[in-house]
């Protein structure tokens, strides 16, 4: 039989979706194995009418600061390295000048690669779903049905509090098991209550 919440095959002696953890009652079991073929065609309709609470991605400010110490390191080893020629007389040499300055540009490097990364990351939360989509040439999506959530909370080191921002740990209860992270959140707690407040509306 097909679940009406999610769409998904179960056995027929099931009391739980396999996929959302959504209970059948003795009516609903006798209602969803009668009539897949519309269950699954409202619940494609109800994917379409999902409303989007938020969509966010991991905190920039790691980011910001490592271009500010790229710049800052690109400057001090160009002025090391023309030190370091002066001292062993190639200062004026053209090569060695754009090999200094090509140098310091590298440093910058690192922190475009990690501003690359956190862009490639989205959290999405709707009233059915949270969905984690992931990396860059080839993405990965996770879909967690509000439904198989346990529990939420919120964790962060010393420096994560001090400059506001932390993860959010959520429990998942569906067929993967786990724990999800929404990893490095501004305002966290904030994102935590949104969650919360939508699997409370999904009980009434």
């Amino acid at each position: 039989m097909f679940c009406h919440k999610c769409g998904a095959n179960n056995s027929d002696d099931a009391n739980f979706c396999q996929k959302c953890g959504y209970q059948f009652t003795d009516e609903e079991m006798t209602k969803i194995a009668s009539t897949p073929k519309k269950i699954v065609e409202k619940n494609s309709l109800d994917e379409e009418d999902e409303r989007k609470v938020f969509s966010i991605r991991p905190t920039l400010l790691f980011v910001k600061a490592g271009y500010v110490a790229a710049v800052v390191g690109a400057f001090l080893l160009v002025v090391i390295l023309y030190y370091l020629g002066k001292l062993i007389g190639v200062e004026s040499s053209w090569w060695f000048s754009i090999f200094s300055i090509l140098a310091g540009i590298a440093l910058l490097l690192i922190p475009a690669f990690y501003h690359l990364k956190q862009k490639t990351v989205l959290y999405t939360l709707t009233d059915a779903k949270i969905e984690i989509d992931e990396g860059f040439i080839f993405q990965n999506s996770r879909n967690v049905p509000l439904r198989s959530i346990q529990d939420v909370s919120v964790s962060s080191s010393i420096i994560q509090r001090l400059l506001g921002f932390g993860n959010v740990v959520i429990d998942n209860a569906s067929e993967d098991g786990g724990k999800v992270v929404l990893k490095n959140v501004n305002t966290p707690k904030k994102y935590a209550d949104l969650l919360l407040k939508e699997m409370r509306l999904l009980d009434k």
